[in-house]
């Protein structure tokens, strides 16, 4: 199987970068895992928040082609626990879909289209956090899904 994260414009601060590289490489040892990048849209002064949502849903419904499983990380989205998270990553590998993609929208959400996509909804906490934050979390958290999967310390550090 193959996850993919899919965000919406680069990461920009630097810290941040560093921390998700991190935890790519670690991911990396476990599954096929890759993150693709959609460009920010330009020249949006003139577009209201819903005409970026759907030219940014356009975008990401592009990069989830092909894609079983589409899964965005909202606010709306159901809470885990670390292990429950890791329980829900097995139970997509032994259904045996070939690509699980994991969402984060733009700062406006996801249009219409893009939810009628998703298979599932995923909250990282009940808190708001940036959209350039929860990419560090989600990698975070997905690394140490495997750690639980592998029964290795990490989680229990």
């Amino acid at each position: 199987m193959k996850i993919s994260l899919i965000v919406v414009g680069k990461t920009e601060e630097d810290y941040l970068q560093r921390g998700i590289n991190v935890y790519e490489q670690r991911i990396i040892h476990y599954i096929n895992f890759s993150i693709k990048v959609i460009p920010a849209l330009k020249n949006t002064k003139n577009l209201s928040p819903a005409q970026q949502k759907e030219k940014e849903g356009d975008l990401i419904l592009q990069a989830v082609d092909g894609c079983e499983q589409v899964v965005l990380l909202d606010e709306k989205g159901k809470i885990y626990r670390s292990t429950e998270f890791a329980a829900n990553i097995q139970q997509h590998m032994n259904s045996g879909i070939k690509h699980l993609a994991f969402v984060v929208g733009g700062p406006f959400g996801f249009s219409a289209s893009v939810y009628a996509k998703a298979t599932a909804k995923l909250s990282l906490s009940a808190m708001t956090f940036s959209h350039q934050m929860i990419r560090l979390l989600f990698t975070e958290q997905l690394y140490r899904a495997f750690t639980i999967l592998k029964n290795e310390p990490y989680h229990n550090e």
